[in-house]
């Protein structure tokens, strides 16, 4: 971490250091402020993770603890208790968990990774730790079985022999089951890898041994040979025994099930195709697809059940995956939205050889995971209380909100439990082990997502949890076209028109406003009752730019549309889909698109629930054949009805209030006469013809005399040399090399597919989302077009002449430049509605090296100015009624003659972070945070302990800065960007909070304040609770009379090193894990209540000993006596005959 010197000025002294704070000599007041944040505030660290596990392989259920374990191809573990009780871990290596084992109820699992390693976890502390690990080096792991109550593993490998781990130690037991020893001799064929392992319920000395090829092994462990081998044509996917022990069930291949009496091994005892076509002429049935999984589950009042997956016939082409449920004569067959992974049956008890009384299916999904209720009619499933339905529709934008109004998240439930789906089962939720965290934090925190089917989703992110409250879906107000063909031509993407580009939301007055994909802007009031809007608001905004920022040469004819210039319109023909017609290039405007939005409002009236309702639909119009440019920042504002989008093209002000579009202006008019960018006049659109026509000019703001010419005109600019022509391509390419291909690949996917050519895929990085747009374009090239980057309404003292804070609204461009534009706001709400708003330009405050990412505002005292809003009110409510609340406007303090400065600009760009001086618009300090990399987002934060700046940078590091003095406290390489996903969604929030999408199903929350930190432990759940384990079965007097009962083995004796010896050294290696020692502490940590509660158990043991004991001594007392007594009677009747007696 680097160390920084601010420069002093009260003493007069000066430090030079290129990355230093600076404060300028002019105000020596400024130095006097009180900083409250120290570096000791903050440190970093993940919280919890949420949503789907991403890319899910395995699956593990503790009966007892009711504990759900998921493990996923990148090597990450997610445990499941109850609502609320969830748990993240990772395994170093990150290689695939193929196998996940329970100890049940002992708190530990056991994983099995595709790089051949076992890795035991203790689960009696909240952070889950890996006590040991086991590194096989000559064999692959295929298949893992560990019994129940048994600290012996055993581990079925590729070359078909079967190891043995005591878990306790983590080490192999000499006692090996060979593949040759296992087969009969006289096969001549490897039987494959082991595929399947358990011992036999009733006997646990016979170990089951499935191979791949179709050939099962009973294998006798104290005889260490087989007792029985049954063979069958086709391959092996998984066996199930029935809990007596006396039958089991194979899965094959050929879509069969085939049914074993283990002392027949000649031939099945039954053989089903559960999906197959049954011939009349009783041949066999066709082959179906593979059966991969089968499970047999006993009941006592009924029949059994037989649930499998797979086995469809060949013939389903294209049919969904089902999960079949054979129960007696019925056959349920499930269709799963998505391929099923694994799935388990829930039993009520864990000993195998007992009846199972099955009562739910965990059925784990690629994307999903089902509860299946076994026990009600039609098998409903359950309703899931985890937030697993982040990725239902994928996201494409996220923020953060924390210490929302304590009234906002009961508004938002309330109208979001009439949104709940219906026909679940009545049932508990099954998965239930675990408690809840005792710690909770203070405040209140939502996050709403963006996603790309046009939904939004707002989530309770409060106490670590997640919890949907409310979904909205944004393509209502849309025409939805049936079918690809009835497309509209004006659409500018080929997949998901709707998606939301940029989320703008008011908490405290719940106005929420959204920008879309195709050009759009919606805005929502929040409304507590049902109305049907028979005409959607529609406002039609025509953006068009007429300047350009660098002299780009270009030539008319096929030359032009080769290479795509910065600061143009790429024409038609090469960035639109295919399926629109080229434009023809004539001086007419006939066959081109021209004030028409890209998608088509709905036309019959709209219902509109209770939750968030239109209020007015804002589309960007075609420009004589060219597309609208996508929006790239958003912000609206309650307290003066206002919205502010902007793009390339410039900016537009909405009056959302009055329906009326306020301002659309160009950015070099923004500028006026302060432009500090040398602008060319605009050039043509770009055509395959030398001819093209005339270019419309702006929507009553641009000089007819701006307009283009055609590129034949002796004027054009067109007409440079070669030479200035070829430098100019070479120096685009020469740039464009500098983005990597992952970067390149991903803004192209961001930008909705357009299909351009490969010499135009750089550009693409301009139409991508905003949260990484303006990072990448400006900093990768700085001399790209300059586009809107971020919006801020503030009252404040824009002008250098006022005194008292007015209505503005700051504008942030790409090139890093700072506008104000005052606003004139009638004071009282009937004026309000009638007269129009004033605008007033005050052109450029200051000038940052990158695009600006935020803006704040401090008042005197270096206290955040909290931005101006309007309280909620019920917008249907009748005119009488309404009460409409005054707009909240933060106080500043007058200015004195001294100091004429009495409020602070706080601006963060991709490499700079300044603090300006209103009204006098004096840089104040200044720190440059990155020189070799940007920004990809900001936020000014409050925190308990003061207000602050927070940063990502795509170098992955996470920086916090104080204000105003801007001096680096925090300084942290956490994540670097490996996926666009993660620059789009990373937010920061307040009190300390952050988020970012790290895998598409899964938000990771974390945090970068020492006292959330210190406060974790508490605040996370428990997943490992001490819970007595069920009692064995009854044998029943005339099974353990005459030995049909289960038969128990003394593994100690059997694997033990004594009788079995030791285990090749090089044939695994035990590696001990990090969670060693300190895993024990955090179990003894977890587990005190239950220590003292064996403490007390110990207490009353010995207690009941030593009542035993004194009972035992009287006993044998009284047996000394009774002995002595019959000595005496023996003494008197020895020498007696019988007749004497």
């Amino acid at each position: 971490m680097k160390k920084f010197n601010i420069r002093k000025v009260l003493d007069g002294l000066t430090s030079s250091s290129s990355s230093a704070a600076s404060l300028q000599s002019g105000n020596r007041e400024n130095d006097m402020i009180q900083e409250t944040l120290q570096s000791e505030h903050f440190q970093l660290c993940k919280t919890v993770r949420h949503g789907f596990p991403y890319q899910p392989s395995s699956m593990a259920f503790d009966p007892v603890q009711k504990i759900l374990a998921i493990g996923t191809q990148s090597g990450a573990l997610r445990l499941f208790g109850r609502a609320g009780v969830e748990c993240f871990c990772q395994h170093e290596s990150g290689s695939a968990v193929i196998q996940l084992e329970f100890l049940v109820n002992e708190g530990a699992l056991v994983s099995a990774l595709a790089d051949d390693s076992i890795h035991l976890w203790n689960l009696r502390q909240k952070l889950p730790a890996v006590l040991h690990s086991l590194k096989f080096n000559r064999e692959r792991i295929t298949f893992c079985h560990l019994p129940f109550q048994s600290k012996w593993l055993y581990v079925g490998t590729e070359r078909g022999n079967i190891h043995i781990v005591n878990v306790e130690s983590f080490t192999l037991s000499g006692y090996v089951i060979m593949w040759n020893k296992a087969i009969e001799l006289s096969s001549k064929t490897h039987p494959g890898p082991v595929v399947h392992i358990s011992d036999n319920p009733m006997d646990e000395g016979k170990l089951l041994i499935g191979f791949e090829c179709g050939i099962v092994v009973l294998w006798d462990l104290k005889s260490k040979k087989a007792d029985y081998r049954y063979s069958y044509d086709e391959a092996i996917h998984s066996v199930a025994w029935h809990h007596e022990g006396k039958q089991f069930v194979c899965s094959h291949s050929d879509g069969t099930l085939t049914t074993w009496n283990i002392r027949a091994p000649a031939k099945p005892a039954q053989i089903i195709t559960p999906h197959g076509k049954q011939p009349k002429d009783g041949k066999k049935p066709e082959p179906c697809k593979p059966i991969l999984k089968v499970e047999y589950k006993t009941t006592r009042a009924g029949d059994p059940f037989m649930i499998l997956c797979g086995g469809l016939s060949y013939d389903t082409v294209g049919r969904r995956a089902c999960l079949t449920v054979m129960h007696g004569k019925s056959t349920a067959v499930l269709e799963m939205d998505y391929p099923i992974v694994d799935f388990l049956t829930l039993c009520e008890t864990p000993y195998p050889n007992d009846f199972q009384e099955p009562y739910a299916v965990v059925v784990l999904l690629e994307k999903d995971l089902v509860l299946i209720d076994l026990a009600q009619i039609g098998y409903p499933i359950f309703e899931n209380p985890y937030p697993l339905s982040i990725h239902e529709s994928p996201v494409t934008c996220c923020e953060y909100f924390a210490d929302c109004p304590a009234e906002v998240i009961p508004a938002l439930y309330s109208v979001g439990s009439r949104q709940k789906r219906q026909g679940f089962s009545k049932k508990e939720w099954p998965i239930s082990g675990g408690n809840w965290g005792q710690g909770t934090l203070s405040f209140s925190e939502m996050i709403i997502t963006g996603h790309a089917d046009g939904s939004i989703k707002f989530w309770d992110a409060s106490a670590l949890m997640l919890q949907v409250l409310y979904k909205l879906k944004t393509a209502k107000v849309f025409e939805k076209p049936r079918s690809k063909e009835e497309k509209s031509s004006t659409e500018i993407v080929d997949e998901d028109p709707f998606a939301i580009q940029i989320l703008s939301w008011c908490p405290e007055s719940r106005v929420l406003c959204v920008a879309g994909v195709s050009a759009h802007v919606i805005v929502y009031r929040f409304s507590k009752q049902e109305v049907t809007t028979e005409v959607v608001q529609l406002l039609e905004v025509r953006m068009q730019c007429e300047l350009n920022e660098v002299e780009s040469p270009e030539c008319g004819g096929e030359q032009a549309s080769a290479v795509s210039t910065p600061g143009t319109q790429s024409s038609p023909q090469t960035s639109l889909p295919q399926s629109h017609p080229s434009t023809s290039s004539n001086n007419s405007s006939d066959g081109l698109r021209d004030n028409v939005p890209c998608l088509k409002v709905r036309s019959s009236p709209l219902k509109q629930s209770a939750g968030y309702q239109v209020e007015l639909l804002i589309q960007l119009v075609w420009v004589s054949g060219e597309p609208p440019q996508q929006i790239t920042s958003l912000a609206v504002n309650s307290a003066y009805g206002l919205v502010a989008f902007g793009n390339g093209n410039g900016l537009a002000v909405i009056d959302y209030l009055q329906k009326t579009l306020l301002l659309n202006m160009s950015i070099a008019e923004l500028y006026g006469s302060t432009d500090p960018h040398h602008r060319q006049p605009r050039s043509p659109r770009k055509t395959r013809q030398p001819s093209a026509g005339l270019c419309d000019g702006n929507d009553a703001s641009a000089a007819p005399e701006e307009k283009c010419k055609s590129p034949t005109g002796s004027g054009s600019p067109c007409n440079s040399d070669e030479d200035s022509k070829q430098k100019f391509i070479d120096r685009v390419k020469s740039k464009s090399k500098r983005i990597s291909k992952t970067v390149a690949n991903d803004f192209a996917k961001i930008s909705r597919k357009i299909n351009m050519i490969a010499d135009q895929k750089d550009d693409a990085r301009d139409n991508s989302f905003s949260r990484s747009r303006s990072s990448s374009v400006t900093s990768i090239d700085r001399e790209s077009r300059e586009v809107i980057s971020s919006f801020y309404f503030c009252d404040s003292l824009s002008k250098k002449s006022e005194t008292v804070a007015v209505p503005s609204l700051w504008v942030g461009t790409s090139l890093g430049s700072m506008l104000a534009i005052v606003l004139t706001v009638p004071s009282t709400p009937e004026q309000r509605m009638q007269q129009p708003l004033g605008v007033a330009f005050c052109g450029p405050v200051v000038r940052l090296k990158g695009g600006i990412l935020r803006m704040a505002q401090l008042d005197a005292s270096g206290t955040l100015l909290p931005h101006v809003y309007e309280s909620w009110y019920e917008p249907n409510a009748p005119e009488e009624e309404r009460e409409r609340p005054q707009r909240r406007r933060p106080t500043s303090p007058p200015s004195s003659q001294e100091n004429p400065d009495c409020q602070y600009a706080v601006v963060c760009s991709e490499k700079q972070a300044k603090v300006v001086a209103m009204p006098s618009q004096n840089c104040v300090y200044e720190h440059n945070i990155t020189e070799t990399s940007f920004v990809l987002r900001a936020d000014v934060v409050t925190m308990t302990a003061g207000v602050g700046i927070a940063c990502f940078c795509a170098n992955g590091h996470i920086m916090t800065l104080s204000l105003p003095s801007l001096r680096p406290l925090l300084d942290v390489n956490y994540l670097p960007l490996t996926d666009m996903r993660i620059a789009r969604t990373f937010c920061f929030s307040n009190q300390g909070q952050a988020l970012y999408l790290t895998s598409p199903t899964e938000i990771q929350r974390i945090t970068y304040i020492q006292e959330t930190c210190d406060n974790l432990q508490e605040m996370l759940g428990e997943l490992f609770t001490p819970v007595e384990t069920p009692e064995a079965p009854n044998q029943g007097f005339f099974k353990g009379l005459f030995g049909g009962g289960a038969q128990s083995l003394d593994r100690e004796d059997l694997f033990g090193e004594v009788s079995a010896g030791k285990a090749s050294r090089s044939l695994a290696q035990h590696i001990p894990g990090p969670g060693g020692m300190e895993g024990m502490k955090g179990a003894a940590s977890g587990v005190v209540g239950e220590l003292a509660r064996a403490r007390i158990a110990l207490d009353e043991r010995g207690q009941k000993l030593g009542e035993l004991e004194e009972r035992t001594a009287a006993m044998m007392a009284s047996a000394d006596s009774f002995s002595k007594h019959a000595h005496d009677v023996m003494l008197k009747y020895k020498d007696k005959k019988w007749y004497q007696l």
